[in-house]
């Protein structure tokens, strides 16, 4: 088999991250978790990450990015990057649903708390008590849709008897209070978005040819950028 290498970039919330696959494996990987490094630091692990595998675009198959929801700035920073990259190197774009890639992730590193019936929910922080979310099996397929929700305590009971509800990602620790002790839901602490959990999904869409228009694609926000003003000091 030939190796097929994709950069995959990961910017939709604080934690600025780079990786690199081979036929749906992460080879190597860079995650920072401090904010607005996205702009000055994101060209820089990628460069780092193509030096430590030796590869230039050259070697590279295509690019995916993560395509939100999200931070709006984060995303923008995200989806510019991987754009110039694929102009610059003549290389087709990949864009993958970031809550689609958390599941993976998660999924894939706590492999003894998912079971059959158990449903993952991962959340991306939004404002106040709202989050962006959606809902999937362990296989992946889709039980409730990508959202902006505004979490209360019966946000969840209409899944209470399709088996146990896992949150994670940066939206859910709020929630720890609300659902403690709770039978069906579950916070799972700790969870951090990682470019490298887009692996097997951006080999499997650069397989079936499930690329974007690198000209007009754009990130998925699900809600407008709203400035607001700096506070008086």
């Amino acid at each position: 088999m030939s190796a097929n290498h994709i950069l995959q970039l990961e910017t939709a919330t604080q934690v600025c991250s780079a990786a690199l696959s081979v036929n749906g494996q992460t080879i190597a990987f860079r995650d920072i978790d401090e904010p607005n490094v996205h702009a000055s630091r994101l060209t820089l692990l990628v460069s780092e990450l193509l030096a430590e595998a030796g590869l230039s675009f050259a070697d590279l198959q295509a690019v995916a990015v993560s395509k939100g929801p999200g931070s709006y700035t984060g995303l923008r920073i995200g989806v510019s990057a991987a754009k110039g990259f694929c102009y610059a190197a003549d290389l087709p774009l990949i864009g993958i649903s970031t809550l689609t890639a958390m599941a993976s992730g998660f999924a894939e590193q706590n492999p003894s708390l998912v079971r059959p019936e158990t449903k993952l929910c991962p959340m991306i922080d939004a404002r106040r008590m709202e989050v962006y979310s959606a809902m999937y099996s362990p296989q992946l397929d889709i039980t409730q849709p990508t959202g902006a929700r505004i979490i209360d305590a019966s946000s969840f009971d209409e899944f209470e008897d399709t088996g146990e509800i896992l949150l994670f990602g940066s939206g859910a620790e709020k929630f720890e209070e609300l659902f403690a002790g709770h039978r069906h839901i579950t916070v799972i602490p700790g969870f951090k978005n990682s470019a490298s959990h887009m692996s097997a999904l951006a080999y499997a869409a650069w397989q079936a040819g499930d690329f974007v228009d690198v000209a007009y694609f754009e990130p998925d926000y699900l809600k407008d950028f709203v400035a607001t003003a700096p506070r008086q000091k």
